[in-house]
Formats: C-alpha cells, sequence, structure tokens
C-alpha cells in the first residue's frame, strides 16, 4: 500500500506522537503488533469518522480499497488511558466510532467536541486532561521506566490492564521483538540479535517475529539489506 506520511512530536508528555497519513492507493500491508492505543480522524468521499483504536497483540494482514483517504493520528503513551474506553475494550480491532454531531464535530460524554487537526492535536489532548477523561497511571509508567515498585504480582497486573489492555510480559515482549527488528534493519546479525535480546535460540526469535511483526528475521534482514 502507497501512502503519503508523516509524524511530529507532542506538547504533551501523554502523547507518544502525532502522524498523518493519505493513501495513494489500494493494497494490503501488515499491521504490527503495537502497545499504543490511538484516536483516528479519517476523511473520506466528504465524510469524516472520528475512531478510538486498541493496542493490537498479533501482526494482521489487511487490505485497503480506499484510495485518497486521508487520516490524522494521535498516539498515547503506554499508561496513558480513558476510563470512559479503557484499552482493553478495544483491543484487537474491536475500534469504537464516536458518534458524529456534526460534519466537523463529534459526541463524547454528553458534549460536542471539535475533530482535531495535525496542527491543533495538542489543544484537544490538554482539553481531554482538563475534562479528567484523559489520565495516566503513574505505577504503570514507573514499572515501564525500570523504577522500582511494592506493589503484588497480581495488582500490578490488574493495574497494567487497566491502563493498557496488556500484561505486562506482553508489552515486554512486544517491545523486544520491536527492538530486534531495529537491529535487523541495521545490519545485526540474527545470532548477534539473538544473543543481545535474550532469545533462548534463533526459533524463539523467530516465532516471536512471526507473531508480532508478520515477518521472520531472515525477511527483515533481507528487505533492509
Amino acid at each position: 500500500m502507497t501512502f503519503f506520511y508523516k509524524d511530529r512530536p507532542s506538547d504533551s508528555s501523554l502523547v507518544e506522537m502525532i502522524w498523518q497519513a493519505q493513501s495513494e492507493q489500494s493494497g494490503a500491508f501488515i499491521s504490527s503488533a503495537s502497545t499504543h492505543w490511538e484516536m483516528v480522524v479519517t476523511r473520506y468521499q466528504g465524510k469524516t469518522i472520528f475512531t478510538v483504536r486498541g493496542p493490537e497483540t498479533q501482526a494482521t494482514p489487511l487490505h485497503y480499497q480506499r484510495i485518497g483517504a486521508a487520516w490524522i493520528g494521535i498516539r498515547f503513551k503506554v499508561g496513558t488511558f480513558m476510563p470512559y474506553l479503557p484499552p482493553a475494550t478495544l483491543r484487537n480491532f474491536r475500534d469504537v466510532n464516536l458518534p458524529e454531531a456534526t460534519s466537523q464535530s463529534f459526541w463524547l460524554q454528553g458534549a460536542a467536541w471539535e475533530v482535531p487537526s495535525f496542527e491543533n492535536a495538542d489543544g484537544f489532548v490538554a482539553r481531554l486532561v482538563r475534562e479528567g477523561l484523559l489520565i495516566r497511571d503513574p505505577v504503570v509508567t514507573a514499572v515501564l521506566r525500570g523504577h522500582p515498585h511494592d506493589l503484588s504480582p497480581r495488582s500490578l497486573q490488574v493495574r497494567f490492564l487497566r491502563a493498557t489492555g496488556l500484561t505486562y510480559k506482553t508489552i515486554q515482549q512486544i517491545e523486544r521483538a520491536q527492538q530486534a527488528k531495529d537491529l535487523l534493519e541495521h545490519g545485526t546479525s540474527i545470532l548477534d540479535t539473538v544473543h543481545q535480546l535474550g532469545y533462548y535460540d534463533e526459533s524463539h526469535l523467530t516465532n516471536s517475529l512471526k507473531r508480532f511483526l508478520g515477518q521472520p528475521p531472515a525477511q527483515i534482514a533481507r528487505v533492509s539489506q
């Protein structure tokens, strides 16, 4: 699938990035596993759709036919969530399209909200925070940064599932697969990637990348070359 794509950082500490894209032709692609959830604005044939999209726990082949569709996305940092639409309820393509108010606004918790643009998305996020609709779990954030905690394993799992829709182990597995992809794309050999990231063996690495990224390591290395 051919895209025009660009992204930018956000002023908000709760946002991973803000991006926009436009399709130039129909086609197919692999949607990789992701620990993040997003808000996505889709514009196509004069219609605007505002979607809340959850994390993904496996790679999924997707086909697309919307030539000329345009998207704006706000990707949130892991540990940031909306109590009204927790990530676990959105996981693996159980997306929610919020009801349209006008051609340029949608309904959220009883109020009409203007559809954000690529340029003003930061202000939109700031309003979500002021209204108490977007929060961050400080414990989850601290654990992901490697800081110590005093919660039991069960309590920690409950916090992770509530704030991310994923277990801590699943997040670690997805992030490790993405690190492996980066190493392979930058010329690290398969065996060195296995050793650097603590996989048991080449088979373990292969199974992980096929599950989370939809590609075996040899294919990732070959494409990068």
